[in-house]
């Protein structure tokens, strides 16, 4: 699930998107805005254009793999010293902002050519993509403004506006599964645009508080053959286990991930409308994750189940397919306004909205996994 954070220490973010999406001008604005509310702000230049410009390009190596296998070493050297010198920052609150992240590689290369690189660069893609804290996708100009779609601002640019708009497909593709993705549209001019990612990325990082808001829904059980084969569907394994908790609070820590690979968090949650809550969430190490399953509820079971991260119309579904039900599952999207549209694909059909239901809530479905 997708929520709003507010985490002291170092946040790694990701600006991301297709060609000509506005992720220049983007880095300009968040450099202002998160400086004003008292980030330190720090910037990962785009790692291909640093490349290209400096004479190493697809066209220039052996392969597009032998390419692609330096930008991935580059990329994860360069966030290792950015975090490194951020840890010897006295700042409170430091951003360290990746223009385009690791992952964004996958998009250009062959399925088979990227596992093999992160094979030869003993990487796996699971951390490699849940590295960063969130992430945030720009659609590039090509899908809704294309008469803004230019290449002239970037000589390391060369798609056509199909091309790009492709691109852009591709690459909200392999970012899906990452727990907090965004996806910024072309629905308002540019500068709403820049409005929208600066509320989504203020809203993350918890400022003023660090509200989530969500709505939930029961559907009938879907055809995850289905879902598993679509581009932007991404299936994720995750066990959830409920700690106790001595004033009220909702606190759990999570293993998820895929194929052998893991990331681990502990949430605390605080309900203050059926709507909305407030949830501080934090990266643990495996060792960290497993010392507090020892502090487990006793009077609820782990909860294992199936979660469907899918893209749709620039909106992020995540459906919870439980072991318990074979007849129903649970739909979820997380929202920066309560009373934003919600349109679900034809395939996913949703019999109730369960929002404010709390016997769906997932610490009352522990009970039924007992």
């Amino acid at each position: 699930m997708a929520r709003g954070m507010k985490m002291s220490g170092i946040i790694k973010i990701v600006i991301t998107g297709g060609p000509c999406g506005g992720k220049s001008t983007a880095m300009s604005r968040i450099q202002t805005h998160f400086t004003d509310l008292g980030y330190r702000v720090l910037f990962i230049s785009e790692t291909a254009t640093e490349l290209i410009k400096g004479g190493v390009a697809p066209w220039t190596c052996r392969s597009n793999a032998d390419y692609q296998r330096c930008q991935i070493s580059l990329q994860i050297e360069k966030e290792r010293i950015f975090e490194q010198a951020a840890k010897t920052m006295a700042d409170e609150k430091i951003l360290i902002v990746c223009d385009r992240g690791v992952i964004d590689n996958k998009a250009y290369m062959e399925q088979s050519e990227f596992y093999r690189v992160l094979d030869e660069l003993h990487e796996n893609e699971v951390e490699l993509r849940d590295n960063y804290d969130a992430v945030f996708h720009l659609v590039t100009a090509a899908k809704g403004a294309e008469e803004f779609y230019t290449t002239s601002n970037n000589t390391a640019r060369t798609e056509t506006p199909e091309q790009a708009a492709r691109l852009d497909d591709k690459i909200i593709s392999v970012w899906t599964g990452h727990p907090h993705l965004r996806v910024i549209d072309n629905n308002t001019d540019f500068e709403g645009k820049l409005r929208k990612l600066l509320t989504e990325i203020t809203s993350f990082l918890g400022e003023p508080e660090p509200y989530e808001t969500e709505r939930k829904f029961l559907i009938e059980y879907p055809d995850t053959a289905y879902l598993s084969s679509l581009e932007n569907c991404r299936r994720i394994e995750i066990i959830q286990t409920y700690l106790k908790s001595d004033d009220g609070s909702e606190v759990r820590v999570r293993q998820r991930g895929s194929d052998g690979h893991y990331i681990y968090f502990k949430t605390v949650k605080r309900r203050l409308s059926g709507l909305k809550c407030i949830e501080i969430e934090e990266r643990l190490s495996k060792d960290e994750y497993l010392a507090l399953l020892m502090e487990a509820d006793t009077t609820k079971r782990q909860i294992r189940k199936d979660r469907y991260c899918l893209t749709f119309m620039n909106q992020y579904f995540e459906i919870d397919v439980y072991p318990f039900w074979n007849d129903k599952a649970i739909a979820e999207i997380e929202l920066t306004n309560e009373n934003s549209e919600i349109v679900f694909p034809e395939y996913v059909r949703v019999i109730k909205e369960v929002t404010d239901d709390l016997s769906f809530k997932n610490s009352a479905l522990a009970s039924l996994a007992l």
